[in-house]
């Protein structure tokens, strides 16, 4: 077995900065949103198993929480993606409230292939996973857009959905005013063509046709807004409840409306799910891709996307930033890992030692 084996390919934040860069941030997005639906379609929960994150949270010295989100996909790899939630880092350590990586490893072996920056990649996949569920499940002449909550995320829900749709005009509305008044400078690497209006939050929930609901509001202070008369074809992508007990949405919204998790199990523990009961719940995205046709008239209705997080997902988006970098020479392989000459000798490297370092460490 040569050397070639024993690397793992290593993305840094400049190899992830040259492929964005070198492809553009709407070819990315395109093509994201576009290989989610291949997946999607063509999923199968008996070759690819995903089970339910786990994790650890706690409120001092923050609150925030660290989870790890697997999925193995049968005779190819496991990819295992860690995240960190902390919504005090924009404000205490000017970092992102979400920070993650991700990673792969080889099933014939066990051996990490690849490990990559998750922070870019989760807002992009987040972004491309909302556009994916208003494709099959909003109105398809959607055309104003309202976002609550102007952190980070809600650049790629921007970003994503208005690749989807033709929106002209923009609601937005934050708790933090400085956030709300930045959000349309953030937004003009984008160069869109569409008017972004600070908006009241009752404003933004009633006149919208797709909304995307990305805050950080804590546990037990939920929901964001009351039920509102909305319109008829209102659809609402769910992405900031991520924790038992915090919710964003009204639960007489969620009962008047179809509600699409992107993964149940998860959705009932941590996400708008948490307030229904399962007769209260629809299919899941990967039914309503795989039987479009059927759900087409809920187009006409009131939709709910119970964005959780999927690490399907993730794999995705780092399949598409892993195929970039091999074909444009980025990344640095390294020896992460000891592979010992002798594979049942974990001291076996130490025999090439010069004699005096033998010495010294053997005592």
């Amino acid at each position: 077995m040569n050397d070639q084996t024993h690397k793992t390919l290593v993305l840094t934040r400049s190899d992830m900065q040259q492929i964005v860069q070198h492809c553009g941030l709407h070819t990315i997005m395109d093509d994201l949103i576009e290989r989610l639906i291949s997946v999607i379609s063509e999923f199968d929960a008996k070759q690819t198993i995903i089970p339910i994150r786990a994790g650890f949270n706690y409120t001092k010295p923050n609150t925030g929480l660290i989870e790890w989100m697997p999925m193995y996909k049968k005779g190819d790899q496991v990819v295992i993606k860690l995240v960190g939630y902390h919504p005090n880092n924009p404000d205490k350590y000017a970092l992102p409230t979400i920070v993650s990586t991700i990673s792969a490893y080889d099933t014939t072996t066990g051996r990490l292939c690849g490990i990559m920056d998750g922070v870019l990649l989760t807002a992009l996949r987040t972004g491309a996973a909302s556009a994916v569920a208003s494709k099959y499940l909003a109105h398809p002449d959607s055309s104003t857009l309202g976002l609550i909550g102007c952190g980070a995320q809600a650049v790629t829900q921007l970003h994503a959905i208005s690749r989807t749709f033709d929106i002209n005009r923009v609601l937005i509305y934050d708790i933090n005013p400085e956030t709300m008044r930045s959000f349309e400078k953030r937004c003009a690497i984008l160069n869109l063509d569409l008017d972004i209006i600070p908006s009241g939050l009752d404003i933004v929930v009633v006149e919208s046709d797709i909304l995307c609901t990305a805050t950080s509001i804590d546990p037990g202070s939920g929901p964001l807004f009351a039920d509102l008369r909305t319109k008829p074809h209102f659809h609402v992508n769910a992405v900031g409840s991520d924790f038992p007990g915090k919710i964003e949405l009204p639960v007489d919204l969620l009962k008047s409306s179809f509600v699409c998790p992107d993964f149940e199990e998860q959705a009932i523990i941590e996400g708008e799910c948490q307030q229904l009961e399962i007769k209260d719940i629809g299919p899941d995205l990967v039914e309503v891709v795989q039987n479009a046709a059927s759900f087409a008239p809920v187009q006409q209705e009131k939709t709910v996307f119970d964005s959780t997080g999927w690490v399907l997902e993730d794999y995705v988006v780092m399949d598409l930033f892993m195929e970039h970098a091999l074909a444009l020479g980025l990344g640095r392989e390294m020896e992460i890992e000891i592979m010992a000459g002798d594979a049942k000798n974990p001291y076996d490297f130490v025999k090439d030692l010069s004699p005096e370092l033998i010495a010294e460490i053997s005592g």
